[in-house]
């Protein structure tokens, strides 16, 4: 199943891209610190395996904060030609991830590598958390961080036409704000398709404390601060998922979402994931199997048949 997602990943995105040519770039980092994966490096998951002949550039600076840093993972063996990117933004809550730091660097390395052997670019965003950093933070952060990869990522061979944003769990409510508020979108912070999996897009009378510690105390504020109505008006493709093992109100999030916009004309390729311990298991990495290859599948024709050049 890795393979044939990997497979019609790297066909389909390859059809995606945005218009015009991108203004100057600045000179490679002096500061990149390029790090190989090595066999000390193992998790239950198997990062040292899956990262194989992969490279990091760890730490890249993005915004001002110590918080907005970005990894890139590329393949040892350059590709002839640009390669798509896989952006991830992810978190289990606003305030940060349930597992240890490390453990949680591991788990999103393995998606990382993911995409680097199977011909693309893997980038994963850090940005600032609550509750030190309130809404609209994550969604300003998402922009500045896609806004670089335009500026830069032809360095590692990506190309900026071809960025797939995926978010995850917070992540997928960051993504979702920044399509869908266009007075946080920034120059060159476009993205050709984007992955939501497991997000909370309306918080209600009902937000958990992490919800609270970011949309802040004030419940009469989270329909503007939501993805409503914005979202609707999005023209990217969109894939949107969530787990057999989540919450009922992770569910009713996804189920709701999907439903909103496809009232709207523009239904979402959905999946029920069998589960969800992390981004990696999300794509299958795990062992416990993959239900985002056929809605992927799907997306790629959409790319394909809109001609981008």
């Amino acid at each position: 199943m890795k393979n044939f997602l990997a497979f019609f990943l790297t066909l389909g995105l390859t059809a995606a891209s945005a218009q015009g040519p991108l203004p100057m770039r600045p000179d490679a980092p002096s500061d990149l610190v390029r790090v190989g994966l090595t066999d000390n490096d193992t998790t239950a998951g198997g990062t040292a395996r899956l990262c194989e002949q992969v490279t990091f550039s760890r730490g890249l600076r993005y915004g001002e904060s110590e918080a907005n840093v970005l990894d890139v993972a590329t393949a040892t063996t350059k590709a002839d030609t640009p390669r798509p990117v896989l952006l991830f933004v992810t978190g289990d809550t606003f305030t940060g991830d349930r597992a240890a730091p490390e453990l949680s660097r591991q788990i999103q390395d393995q998606a990382m590598c993911f995409a680097a052997r199977n011909d693309m670019v893997g980038v994963r965003v850090n940005y600032r958390l609550a509750p030190s950093a309130t809404w609209p933070a994550g969604a300003t952060d998402v922009a500045a961080a896609l806004s670089w990869v335009h500026g830069n990522i032809d360095l590692f061979n990506g190309d900026a036409r071809e960025i797939v944003a995926v978010g995850y769990g917070a992540g997928a409510f960051h993504v979702a704000t920044l399509l869908a508020h266009p007075e946080l979108q920034t120059d060159r912070a476009d993205v050709a398709a984007v992955v939501l999996v497991s997000g909370v897009y309306r918080a209600g009378k009902d937000a958990s404390d992490s919800e609270k510690a970011y949309l802040g105390s004030d419940a009469s504020q989270y329909n503007k601060r939501s993805v409503f109505p914005g979202i609707l008006n999005v023209d990217v493709p969109i894939v949107l998922a969530w787990a057999a093992d989540d919450s009922a109100g992770v569910t009713a999030q996804g189920e709701t979402l999907k439903t909103t916009l496809c009232g709207a004309g523009h239904c979402p390729r959905s999946a029920l994931l069998r589960s969800r311990d992390g981004i990696a298991s999300a794509f299958g990495l795990d062992g416990s199997g993959d239900s985002l290859a056929e809605p992927t599948l799907l997306l790629v024709h959409q790319l394909e048949a809109r001609g981008l050049p």
